[in-house]
């Protein structure tokens, strides 16, 4: 787990590979298995895998228990209020981490990005700092705040601040040279520039980074409520390993994954809604 991100090609971008062809419209054409139900199909295998591998002797049942279990111990933690409080804490830690990764990540990335100075300056930091692994940072973390919120904070934005701030880098250098003459023929300054050139060109850029530093965001708070013992499921999930609760310890990890798939919904609507004039988004929708 490091705080170097991938960089991803954002909707629309020419470079990005094409991975199919469009469907065809003529009639009598046999249509494929939608992938919704070939996905709740593959989830459905697993949990039949793992209700039966452990019943028939395959896996050891005091180390996998079956998906009944699991399913019955996350169902209690549903009703536990400790449960709710820990789904809290977490995603307190892991929205005011990823508020300040990116509004930091696309105010630097615009002003470094616009700059060739400004580039070339920050080149060689950027590249060394950015491979750093994020819990790398947990015994600084430990030794300026202890267990409080901010150590937690500290894990988080760092690792979601490369992801946003890499994406804002490449989005602003996407930017065609043409339009830029044009603007400044046009008498336009700086912050008009910003508004009606930069901006609207990065944006895809932005989203992608947003949505790939609220995945990373969340796993370094769960990271930090584990390592560090920060109140939330981390903290949760350490207290129910620790204790021999093996059901409960899976529960709460399938917990996680519910929240981390969430996490990937919103933000995913959140960019099909934001980039809805972009070209990519209007062939999803008409795919």
């Amino acid at each position: 787990m490091t705080g170097s991100p991938a960089v991803v090609s954002p909707p629309g971008d020419p470079s990005a590979p094409v991975t199919g062809a469009a469907p065809s419209s003529r009639p009598g054409r046999r249509r494929g298995i939608p992938q919704v139900v070939l996905g709740l199909g593959g989830l459905v295998a697993l949990v039949a895998l793992v209700e039966v591998l452990p019943r028939i002797g395959v896996l050891p049942r005091q180390y996998f228990p079956p998906s009944s279990e699991i399913g019955s111990a996350l169902f209690e933690q549903f009703g536990r209020s400790t449960f709710w409080q820990a789904v809290g804490d977490t995603l307190q830690g892991w929205a005011i981490g990823l508020a300040i990764a990116a509004v930091a990540g696309v105010v630097l990335g615009i002003l470094i990005g616009s700059s060739r100075f400004a580039r070339e300056l920050t080149a060689s930091t950027i590249e060394f700092l950015r491979p750093i692994p994020s819990v790398a940072l947990i015994p600084i973390a430990v030794l300026l705040f202890g267990t409080d919120l901010e150590s937690k904070l500290l894990l988080v934005v760092y690792a979601a601040f490369w992801q946003v701030l890499i994406q804002v880098l490449y989005g602003v250098q996407d930017i065609d040279p043409v339009a830029q003459d044009t603007a400044r023929a046009y008498g336009l300054g700086p912050w008009a520039r910003v508004r009606y050139l930069t901006w609207p060109t990065a944006l895809p850029y932005v989203m992608t980074g947003l949505r790939l530093a609220a995945a990373v965001a969340l796993i370094l708070a769960v990271t930090s409520e584990l390592v560090i013992g920060n109140p939330g499921l981390g903290q949760l999930l350490a207290v129910a390993q620790s204790s021999g609760a093996i059901a409960t310890t899976y529960a709460i990890v399938v917990a996680t994954g519910i929240l981390g798939i969430l996490v990937n919904v919103v933000f995913r609507a959140v960019e099909r809604r934001t980039l809805s004039w972009h070209p990519s988004q209007r062939g999803e929708l008409a795919v």
